[in-house]
């Protein structure tokens, strides 16, 4: 397998984004009461993602980093402060973006996304990926890997929790774990599992 293949199973499995760094855990752990809705919202995380982190690899790479205005003759610039203004109004614009494009040629896959697009914009795991991005000095092509395995990871995440939450509802739970109770716990234990694939590639 290549560098790019393992790059993108590492980013699904082993750096997943809510059981491995623990990001983005609110829409996580809220918006996986329903498969559907869990499905609808990994989708959403893979187009997201697979867009944000290449283009703001672009961004960085070309306007904010260090050296980066060497072709107007002032290479002594260095923009890298504004990593997380760019950033942040990035996802926002591709965000909105993507909501205007679907709503006009998808109305069908809008009115099933609901309010989960808009939530994306303030999504610290997206975020996330484009600050691992500029620590790790990825390419081009490795952003847009990484950005699709992490998404996808999300997803993966996201609809195995929704299919274990929607199991127990039928389960005689004890009054205090109903709820975000088991919720917490559950996540916990999926945390536990994704790390055994951290010490599958250490060895």
């Amino acid at each position: 397998m290549g560098d790019l293949g393992r790059l993108f199973l590492n980013a699904m499995f082993v750096e997943n984004m809510p059981l491995s760094f623990f990001l983005g855990l609110c829409t996580f752990l809220a918006l996986s009461r329903r498969p559907a809705t869990a499905l609808g919202l990994g989708i959403a995380m893979i187009g997201v993602m697979g867009l944000t982190v290449p283009l703001n690899q672009l961004i960085y790479s070309h306007v904010l980093a260090p050296g980066a205005w060497g072709w107007a003759g002032r290479p002594d610039i260095d923009l890298s402060y504004l990593n997380l203004l760019a950033f942040i109004g990035l996802i926002a614009a591709t965000v909105q973006l993507l909501e205007m494009v679907i709503e006009r040629f998808f109305p069908a896959i809008h009115a099933a996304f609901g309010v989960f697009l808009p939530l994306l914009t303030v999504q610290c795991a997206i975020l996330g990926g484009s600050l691992f991005m500029v620590e790790r000095r990825y390419d081009l092509s490795e952003s847009l890997v990484f950005g699709l395995g992490s998404g996808a990871g999300f997803a993966l995440a996201v609809v195995m929790l929704s299919a274990i939450r929607s199991r127990l509802s039928y389960a005689d739970l004890p009054d205090g774990l109903r709820g975000l109770g088991i919720t917490f716990i559950l996540a916990g234990m999926m945390s536990l599992g994704f790390s055994s694939f951290a010490q599958m590639v250490a060895q």
